[in-house]
This record gives structure tokens, C-alpha cells and sequence, in this order.
């Protein structure tokens, strides 16, 4: 067989750096304007000292209004180094707490009572709104890395902290009531009260360490702090484990990977507590998943009937395709409006708008209630996700082996609603031996790339 020359190659190499420039120009415009996807950018830093940080993405409804039903629930993000404790506080809001990485122990406080659990990645529990809390990393080395879904209970959209120890831009809880009140409520002169309790011993006390320096940069420093060893073995003696325990219990955390998945292949695991396996979510009626998607896979085209699910990237790479209406667009909506006016029903047909998105770590993406979605892995791709309106949800997917739904119209509606025969439709959706998760690369395009790789492999030989 001759060898093939550069110049007998050219066309093949021109028409790769055609197909490589388009993608890239997709890719870029893609990404633009989605009124569905959020990149961690969004996220509000709310506190952040050498310790760790707290974050809060942005409103969703702000972000487009598109998404107004989501407007009273908001993501909060935690991160703390080793041996460090988020100081008590609690919350008007109800959270679902899921840790994504690191050991924890979380300490839950009730009126006559105490319960501290040991965390590891995976684990989740709901807080009940007003619960007062602290969270250690008790890991020697690793980062503890927390995602909350937060639902507050008196303003949509609005959480509200309040602290047990005050701090310089945030006074404590109790140094809101009067002398006479905090006087006559611990049977103490204030003076004592003052001195024990309230911020104004926190103010001396950041003197006396040194702190003049992070109050200029405006840090919070008693939010995160530092912990010893010897202090957290003490707040781990009781610590009940969750990483086996029953996804049943009404008050102890549980973890998502605790029991079987319910979609699981060679390509991806996807994992779900719903509120009727799980008493925690009931009242809130969310879910939350955890889904592993392995790199080179895909999760298969599918949408739900009912809840609007919320997802976070929590490690690794992807793509991302949701199919809804053109018009949502944030942009032009005015001359589609003129466009559509003048083309009748030829238009009408043309209203389906995919919106694609490149995924990255932090990245957070919500996808409506019967709007379909693939999400494509570039690397092995974890999602936490939390959904909304869970009761009665049904999830159908468009493509695969099993739980097809396609598969199960009935022949004469097939002839009718597509434009091949009953008979082509069937052996096309039984060309896909997978469900749930696929190859990402179709069979014929592998064989297809291979073919470009044996010829570039010729085209380099030949030098």
C-alpha cells in the first residue's frame, strides 16, 4: 500500500480543523446567556477568614425570572480547613444539609438535649428551622466541604443568621434584649452577663490576640475558628456514625450512597432518597440524588414530570444539554416575537431551543419540570442534586434499553407521530443496549474515529 502523502491529506486534516473551530465556536456561544445554569462565580462570599469561607449563590428568580418558583430556596456553600468549627448560630430557614467532602461532626442542640453525629462524604440531614448547630472538621488533613439547600420561613429568599457569640460586625442574640431583661432572665448583674456572654469581652479579647489587621479587612474571625485535637475527641465520644444507618430515621442524618442505586451500569450510579423513604423530606417534599457519571459516559436524555431539580457540580468535568422553548431566551425575545408573527405555524414548529453549557466544579444548574436533559461526563463527573415538588415525580427517559418510554407507544400512534415506519422507530431504539447510562460515543463513531486515527497515524508515518 503507498503511503499517503501531506498534500493527499489536506482535505481530511482541513475538514478536522473545520469540525475542531466550529465546536469551539459553539462551545463559547453556548454558554452565553443561559438562563439555566450558573457558574460558581455566582456564589456570594458571605464570610471568609484563614479558616474557611461561607457562600451563597445568588437568588435564582435574580438570575432569571424563569425560574421565580425557585425564589424561596437558596444554595449555601461551607468550606473549613482541619481541626477548625463553625461556631453555634441558628437560622430562620429549614436546611438539607450534604456533605461533599471531609469528616465532620455535626452537634444539634435541643431544648433539654444534645446529639452529635461523625459525617462523612455523602451524608445528609435535614435542620429544622431555628436549630442551633456547630460543625467540626475533625479530619487531620482534608478540606470539609458542605452544601445546604436553605428554605426560609419568614421572607422568600431571605435567611437570616443569628449568632451565640457575637462578633464585630455582628453583636450576639442576647445583646439585642435590655439590662432589665437579661438581668432578671439569668439572675445575674449585667455587668457579669456583659463580661461572660456579649460581644463587648469578644471586642477586648480580639485586641488582646492581635486581630487589628483582619477587623480592617472585615473578617469574622469567631464564625470559623480553630480547634484542638484534644477538643474534638471530647466532641467525639457520643458522635453517632451515619454512614450505615437506615435512610428511615426521622432525626439522624443518612447517607445517599447507603443503599442500592436505583439506575447503575458499567458508565454511571445514580442514587436518590425520596420523601417517601426518608420522614426528613416529607414536610419539604424534596429529594435529593447523587449521581456518578463516569468519564466518556452519559446520562441518557430524560426529563421530570413534576419536580424541578437543582444540581451541583461537585467534582469533575462535563457537558450539559436541556431542551425547552425558544423564546425562554433571555434576549431578543422581541424580534422572535416579529419573526414568529410573519412565518405562522412553519415557525411555530421551530420552537424547541436547546441550551448546552460546559460543567466545572462549583458550576450549579437547574432543570425545570418536563424539560429534557443529558448530562455527558469529560471526566468522572459527581452531581449532588435537590428536587423540588418530589411528591408524585416521575422521571422518563427518552432513550435506552429500559424505562423507555418511547418504546412504549403503541405501533399505529408510532406510524402516525413519526416519520419513519413502527417497524424502523423499534429497531432504531433497540439499537441502544444501555439504560440509564450509555457510552457517550456512539459504536459507529468510534469506528469512525478510529479510521481518522489509523489514517493520521499513515499521514505521520509517512514523515
Amino acid at each position: 500500500m503507498a503511503a499517503t502523502t501531506l498534500k493527499d491529506s489536506f482535505p481530511l486534516l482541513t475538514l478536522l480543523g473545520i469540525a475542531f473551530l466550529a465546536s469551539v465556536c459553539l462551545s463559547s456561544r453556548s454558554d452565553q446567556d443561559n438562563p439555566f445554569v450558573f457558574e460558581s462565580n455566582r456564589f456570594q462570599t458571605l464570610f471568609e477568614n484563614e479558616n474557611g469561607h461561607i457562600r451563597l449563590l445568588q437568588k435564582f428568580d435574580q438570575h432569571s425570572k424563569l425560574l421565580e418558583n425557585l425564589q424561596n430556596y437558596r444554595l449555601l456553600e461551607y468550606k473549613s480547613k482541619p481541626h477548625t468549627i463553625f461556631l453555634p448560630q441558628q437560622t430562620d430557614a429549614d436546611f438539607i444539609l450534604v456533605v461533599l467532602s471531609g469528616k465532620a461532626i455535626l452537634t444539634v442542640l435541643l431544648s433539654n438535649d444534645r446529639n452529635s453525629f461523625s459525617l462523612e462524604r455523602g451524608d445528609t440531614i435535614k435542620l429544622p428551622a431555628g436549630t442551633i448547630g456547630y460543625l467540626v472538621n475533625r479530619d487531620d488533613e482534608e478540606d470539609l466541604r458542605v452544601l445546604d439547600l436553605v428554605i426560609p420561613v419568614n421572607r422568600p429568599g431571605e435567611p437570616q443568621s443569628f449568632l451565640l457569640s457575637g462578633n464585630q460586625n455582628q453583636p450576639s442574640i442576647l445583646s439585642g434584649f435590655s439590662k432589665n431583661i437579661l438581668e432578671a432572665s439569668f439572675n445575674t448583674d449585667y455587668k457579669e452577663i456583659e463580661k461572660v456572654l456579649l460581644e463587648e469581652h469578644g471586642k477586648e479579647k480580639y485586641h488582646r490576640r492581635g486581630l487589628k489587621d483582619r477587623r480592617q479587612r472585615g473578617q469574622e474571625e469567631n464564625v470559623i475558628v480553630k480547634i484542638s485535637r484534644k477538643q474534638i475527641e471530647e466532641l467525639n465520644k457520643n458522635a453517632k456514625s451515619s454512614s450505615k444507618k437506615s435512610t428511615s430515621s426521622e432525626s439522624e442524618p443518612f447517607n445517599l450512597r447507603s443503599r442500592e442505586p436505583i439506575y447503575s451500569n458499567k458508565f454511571g450510579k445514580f442514587f436518590e432518597i425520596t420523601p417517601k423513604r426518608n420522614p426528613q423530606l416529607q414536610d419539604l417534599n424534596i429529594f435529593v440524588n447523587y449521581v456518578e457519571i463516569n468519564e466518556g459516559s452519559l446520562l441518557l436524555p430524560h426529563y421530570n414530570s413534576r419536580a424541578i431539580v437543582i444540581v451541583t457540580v461537585n467534582e469533575g468535568k462535563g457537558d450539559f444539554e436541556l431542551v425547552g422553548q425558544r423564546n425562554e431566551n433571555q434576549q431578543g425575545l422581541r424580534e422572535e416575537y416579529d419573526e414568529e408573527k410573519e412565518q405562522g405555524e412553519e415557525e411555530i414548529r421551530k420552537q424547541v431551543q436547546n441550551y448546552k453549557a460546559k460543567l466545572s466544579p462549583g458550576d450549579v444548574l437547574v432543570i425545570p419540570a418536563g424539560y429534557p436533559v443529558a448530562i455527558k461526563a469529560s471526566s468522572n463527573l459527581n452531581l449532588v442534586g435537590f428536587g423540588i415538588n418530589a411528591e408524585n415525580n416521575q422521571r422518563y427517559f427518552l432513550a435506552g434499553e429500559e424505562d423507555n418510554v418511547i418504546s412504549q407507544i403503541h405501533k399505529p400512534v408510532k406510524e402516525l407521530a413519526f416519520p419513519g415506519s413502527a417497524q424502523e422507530v423499534d429497531t432504531l431504539l433497540e439499537n441502544q443496549k444501555q439504560s440509564h447510562f450509555a457510552n457517550a460515543q456512539p459504536q459507529e463513531r468510534e469506528r469512525g474515529s478510529q479510521e481518522i486515527k489509523d489514517h493520521l497515524y499513515s499521514i505521520l508515518g509517512s514523515f
